[in-house]
């Protein structure tokens, strides 16, 4: 399963190939889904830039999304600066598949407990390294492990598990999760080049990429989804 992550924390100020608006990250998830991924992680933004889980701007962007693909959606709910998570999450009138929670933020344990009420599968992030590990007594539906490289020792979590690198990380992690049989992530979010070092003009571009590559290697992508008549 190839997911992409379609904005991350990117600002315009990350080049032409980041969708801040509404219409720019509904065109880039359809681009997406078309070249392969099966699930799509978006960071809702108000139209200032500013990550936000307010209903008034997660919900319209999650609609337009379900409107144009038929592939589960993801927001990310550890959002730097929010005054109140858990409330924000229990006024959501539309609502994620799937929502992203740091493991090691203060409240993390509030965020995944008020997604979890709503009915919305907690993907616990994790990023191992000395002291790292799942806080135990924080509910997590999925394991979601970031990798600053490409070393097997840190490569964990059990079947479902989705594994990622940043930037010059990205690709060496991805080629090392496929061939162990991991989920994986892409898109601008996360990195802004092709395994080949040339510069990434859209999300779809790099799922195209990662589905070769990971056919290449022996992966077996889930079956992709398909963008909805219009």
């Amino acid at each position: 399963m190839v997911q992409v992550s379609l904005n991350g924390s990117r600002t315009a100020a990350d080049g032409a190939a980041v969708p801040m608006s509404p219409e720019a990250l509904v065109e880039a998830a359809v681009g997406s889904v078309a070249a392969g991924a099966a699930e799509i992680l978006v960071h809702p933004r108000t139209p200032c830039g500013r990550e936000s889980l307010s209903p008034r701007v997660a919900g319209p962007l999650l609609a337009a999304l379900r409107a144009a693909v038929a592939v589960p959606l993801a927001v990310s709910a550890t959002v730097p600066g929010e005054p109140d998570p858990v409330g924000r999450i229990h006024a959501w009138e539309i609502l994620p598949d799937r929502a992203t929670v740091d493991l090691a933020e203060p409240g993390a344990a509030a965020v995944a407990a008020a997604l979890a009420e709503r009915g919305i599968a907690v993907d616990g992030v994790l990023r191992p390294g000395p002291g790292g590990g799942p806080a135990p007594e924080i509910p997590y539906a999925r394991l979601v492990v970031e990798l600053t490289a490409a070393d097997p020792a840190l490569l964990r979590g059990p079947g479902g598990t989705v594994v990622y690198g940043r930037g010059a990380a990205a690709w060496p992690v991805f080629r090392m999760a496929v061939a162990a049989g991991y989920s994986c992530r892409t898109g601008i979010g996360d990195v802004l080049h092709l395994p080949d070092g040339r510069p990434a003009r859209s999300n779809a571009e790099l799922v195209s990429a990662a589905t070769a590559l990971a056919t290449g290697l022996g992966g077996c992508p889930a079956d992709q989804g398909r963008a909805r008549p219009a």
